[in-house]
């Protein structure tokens, strides 16, 4: 939307994700999008309703869509991507298209999901109210984005050895959102029953260089508008990975890497949802409900 903060470079998120797709067609760094998946299909598995059409926004090569398909709850899904060549991959129907710009009409969808992409669009707000105009009554929004806690180990060693060299940082890792203020953009673009939950996940690297390579293999290095342009340079590199080794080696010899999914859940307002009871129609004060008993427990007879 006009006047949106630049956060992210779109036309790098699209170039990596091209570049990850035509490199390889190895899924072994898409351990986080395969657990997202699993949770999905559990979530909508015990949903009693059907979901004949479908979205899935920022679709990656469809590794989510083609674990839900197997749903039999949910009907067609289309794939939206804007990496053409990422998108090439993918089973089904499927449009290129930016997250911030969904080519659905109003009232056309039934379910819309998203694996671990809209923390990375620039006007999530406005991404979730186009969702919020594309869903039917009573359609369900179903979202995994990367919170907060993700990569703070990494964040922590890259800050101290740029200060430590250089007397300053530039921004490396993504500034993600936290679960509360997730929680509260859903009630704002108008999605009714929001519910918000994190899942902190420790992930283990036999060394700094060995996460550092995973990331590049999931396409999702630094991606921020702000980067510095210039290459990093290897005095900094191995400062970085002293530090992190330094800071949060484990025993073993290995080293963390945290990753917090928040999961967010929302329906378009329908009639035949439960509303909450409107001020004042309660029929018994609370604090009677609260008042201790008159008779001691312990007290036989």
């Amino acid at each position: 939307m006009p006047g949106a903060p630049r956060i992210f470079d779109q036309r790098l998120i699209r170039a990596r994700r091209d570049r990850i797709a035509a490199k390889s067609a190895s899924t072994e760094a898409d351990f986080l999008l395969a657990r997202v998946a699993d949770d999905f299909v559990e979530r909508l598995g015990i949903v009693r309703r059907e979901f004949p059409l479908a979205a899935n926004i920022g679709a990656y090569h469809g590794l989510l869509s083609e674990r839900l398909r197997e749903l039999p709850n949910v009907g067609e899904i289309i794939d939206v991507e804007a990496a053409v060549g990422c998108l090439q991959r993918a089973g089904g129907p499927k449009i290129a298209a930016r997250d911030e710009a969904l080519p659905f009409a109003p009232r056309s969808l039934d379910l819309v999901v998203s694996g671990l992409s809209l923390h990375l669009v620039n006007d999530l707000p406005g991404t979730l109210l186009q969702i919020n105009r594309a869903l039917k009554p009573d359609g369900l929004l179903l979202v995994a984005l990367l919170g907060g806690e993700t990569l703070k180990e990494l964040r922590e060693a890259w800050l101290l050895a740029e200060s430590e060299l250089f007397g300053g940082a530039s921004p490396r890792v993504a500034p993600f959102a936290d679960v509360r203020e997730l929680g509260g953009l859903l009630q704002r673009a108008g999605f009714a029953l929001p519910v918000a939950d994190s899942d902190l996940l420790r992930a283990t690297y036999e060394s700094p260089l060995a996460l550092m390579r995973e990331i590049k293999a999931m396409g999702a290095s630094n991606m921020l508008s702000e980067r510095r342009r210039t290459p990093v340079s290897k005095r900094l590199l191995l400062r970085a990975c002293e530090i992190y080794q330094e800071q949060f080696e484990l025993p073993n010899g290995r080293v963390p890497a945290t990753f917090e999914i928040i999961t967010l859940t929302g329906w378009v307002p329908h009639e035949s949802q439960q509303k909450p009871l409107a001020p004042g129609s309660a029929q018994v004060r609370l604090a009677d409900v609260l008042k201790p008993s008159s008779r001691n427990p312990s007290t036989k007879g």
